[in-house]
């Protein structure tokens, strides 16, 4: 098949999943075509049938705020036309499927007929969505798509809960590629932030009020005061000074680090005691999903899709979002019983295996299929 692939090519869970997607398909044999303003993240340049195609916004200064969406739909129409493309599938609601409907259309004027698959990833639902500027065109959009999917139950239930969606959506859930979190050298590590064999809590996220950062921290130092530890903190974002004057505060400046935007995360999961997932919703997860594939216990809160990966008691332990006082005596309870530890890594690790790309693949590749064959059916019709 030859597949467009529209994604934010951020550090972003929904660009990260949609570049290895697209990486993976490409190992599969596909024909793999980005389309975005910025070579993603995670692109790999050294695969043959992988390509990449920047949509560029010229500065006119007719315009107060540049139109991204039209250009995007226009480059979408060009490089369907000359790669000769059989599918696009659009990640993140807002403005991609929007613009993948207007790219359909102009091309359907054309003589040409290209369905798009339309993956909501979660703040594009359940925080960007709910803005009534935009539940229109949202609402809209993912009803022209010819296929839409979600990447966890709990964001399905939300979309119909928030909009008048009359589609059927399909769950299909993020995906790692678990021999990329084995056999990691660690020593480098343990030795910069743990050389008094120090326990290593960690988080990582674009540190957004949604991810709620500082109660991070606020478990780092409870645990802190009973338990030798370091806190890792990978990512950046807004919350930033927050989080560095809430360390301040709190006396643990000297034991948390900042680790910047991480191309080789998985580098310190593989040292890491516990990872730290306290947000105010996650649609699925995907740094927990990340942790668990290290062998690596989660504590989180119990919201959205969050469940549906760390399993309580097995693979680490859910509380209340904004409960510290319950996730620190977790967090503390893990530390303190080797047993415990020890069966949690090995949960963890068992339930990782169920998102490896080997089961999850397939079914992206199903669906294309299914798609372009009705696409094609209803032409023929």
């Amino acid at each position: 098949m030859r597949i467009g692939i529209v994604c934010y090519p951020t550090f972003g869970g929904s660009g990260v999943v949609a570049t290895e997607l697209g990486k993976e398909l490409a190992l599969e044999g596909h024909q793999v075509h980005f389309i975005t303003y910025d070579l993603p993240v995670r692109f790999d340049h050294f695969i043959s049938n992988l390509h990449y195609h920047e949509v560029r916004v010229s500065d006119y200064p007719l315009f107060d705020y540049q139109p991204y969406e039209l250009v995007l739909a226009s480059r979408m129409v060009d490089v369907v036309k000359h790669e000769n493309l059989d599918l696009l599938h659009v990640h993140y609601a807002i403005p991609h499927a929007s613009a993948a409907y207007m790219a359909r259309e102009i091309l359907r004027s054309q003589g040409i007929n290209i369905p798009f698959v339309t993956t909501l990833h979660g703040t594009d639902i359940t925080l960007v969505g709910k803005d009534a500027s935009f539940e229109p065109v949202i609402t809209f959009a993912i009803n022209q798509s010819d296929a839409v999917t979600a990447v966890s139950e709990s964001l399905k239930r939300d979309t119909y809960e928030h909009f008048d969606v009359t589609r059927n959506i399909d769950v299909i859930p993020n995906f790692i590629d678990i021999a990329r979190y084995e056999g990691c050298s660690t020593e480098g590590v343990m030795k910069a932030f743990s050389p008094n064999g120090e326990r290593i809590l960690f988080h990582a996220s674009n540190f957004r009020p949604v991810k709620r950062v500082e109660d991070v921290v606020k478990v780092f130092s409870l645990v802190r005061n009973e338990i030798p530890s370091k806190l890792l903190l990978a990512g950046d974002g807004p919350d930033r000074p927050k989080i560095e004057a809430l360390c301040r505060e709190l006396g643990t400046c000297k034991d948390v680090h900042f680790l910047g935007k991480l191309k080789h995360i998985e580098e310190v999961y593989s040292v890491a005691d516990a990872f730290l997932l306290p947000s105010e919703t996650e649609s699925f997860g995907l740094a927990a999903l990340e942790a668990m594939a290290s062998h690596v216990p989660v504590i989180s809160s119990n919201t959205g899709g969050i469940p549906e990966i760390n399993i309580h008691g097995e693979t680490g332990f859910l509380s209340n979002v904004g409960d510290v006082e319950d996730m620190a005596q977790n967090t503390l309870k893990l530390l303190r019983n080797d047993a415990l530890m020890e069966s949690m890594k090995k949960g963890a690790f068992k339930k990782a295996k169920t998102f490896s790309k080997e089961n999850i693949i397939p079914l992206y590749e199903d669906l294309y299929r299914k798609v372009i064959e009705e696409s094609a059916r209803a032409i023929r019709s």
